[in-house]
């Protein structure tokens, strides 16, 4: 697994890139996320969703805001397998044309917790993995 720090930027094509599929899904960094993002998703029928990780210095704060931000069932048990698990079913989320994650606040999260960062980030790319096979992928955006 590649560290966080080693993640790519997001290529030059952007969210276009992704929904056209000229650019492969992954989890790439961003500078930041803005609201037009989450238009371009609605627009192209994937479905959207953002992780405010404001102020989350670990893991049970990052686990917080996946629930709030990816509305996750109530069966989601707080930890990295239930995290894994919620990720490669998606279902409450129906089946759009495509799943994209946006973080905003993760190089503040990065650096107060690099260990659950860098376990995050393997969570996110083995999803990815798990997606890219399907008929609705999966992408993630560190912002």
């Amino acid at each position: 697994m590649t560290s966080p720090a080693q993640l790519p930027d997001l290529p030059d094509d952007g969210l276009s890139g992704l929904f056209e599929g000229t650019v492969p899904p992954g989890v790439y960094r961003v500078p930041s996320i803005g609201p037009e993002a989450l238009l371009q998703a609605q627009a192209e029928n994937w479905q959207a969703a953002v992780v405010d990780l404001g102020g989350v210095t670990d893991k049970a704060g990052f686990l917080e805001a996946c629930v709030l931000g990816l509305e996750l069932p109530d069966w989601f048990g707080r930890n990295w397998d239930a995290l894994a698990d919620c990720l490669t079913d998606l279902s409450w989320l129906g089946e759009p044309a495509g799943y994209l994650v946006l973080t905003s606040g993760w190089s503040d999260f990065e650096r107060f917790s690099p260990r659950d960062a860098h376990s995050a980030a393997e969570i996110f790319s083995a999803a990815v993995g798990y997606w890219a096979v399907r008929d609705s992928p999966l992408a993630v955006l560190l912002g």
